[in-house]
């Protein structure tokens, strides 16, 4: 009895981490395979500023809106996700760092969280351009009332 309870007992855990990691999300770190992924799935990129040891805002984001599941469906269709993290207690690869930094100037981030929603252009001479199409933060109302104005931006790309 006690061998069929376990038996079924790590059965249903399986299933359950299985689950979790099937509908998990898949954010790119490094900005040159974003870009490929982009331009070969033809989508829009998303770039996600966030401080994910330290920042309120962006922890209040990840929580309402990106580990709902209709945000995972709005995002698998329509962008690449990008998240570029400045933590503070997590220890990161010194060349994600300086990339992520670099991008933080670029798009001119003054707080956290950001999201940048970017066209990547190549041109013939291999220069890569990312095309600015907008920007938003924390935006109250969960995953439906944030991907409603994320949708303004990519129709009008």
């Amino acid at each position: 009895m006690i061998k069929k309870t376990l038996t079924l007992l790590f059965i249903t855990i399986s299933s359950i981490v299985y689950t979790q990691n099937e509908n998990a999300l898949k954010w790119e770190t490094k900005l040159d395979q974003a870009i490929n992924k982009a331009v070969s799935e033809n989508k829009t990129m998303m770039l996600f500023f966030t401080g994910s040891d330290w920042c309120g805002w962006c922890m209040r984001l990840q929580k309402e809106v990106f580990v709902k599941p209709e945000f995972k469906n709005w995002a698998d269709k329509n962008v690449v996700l990008v998240e570029l993290d400045f933590p503070r207690r997590t220890a990161q690869d010194p060349k994600i760092s300086q990339q992520n930094r670099e991008l933080a100037q670029m798009f001119q981030v003054r707080g956290y969280p950001t999201v940048w929603f970017v066209e990547p252009e190549i041109s013939d001479s291999n220069q890569i351009n990312l095309k600015k199409i907008g920007y938003q933060g924390y935006l109250a109302g969960g995953p439906v009332a944030w991907t409603t104005s994320a949708n303004k931006f990519l129709l009008n790309k």
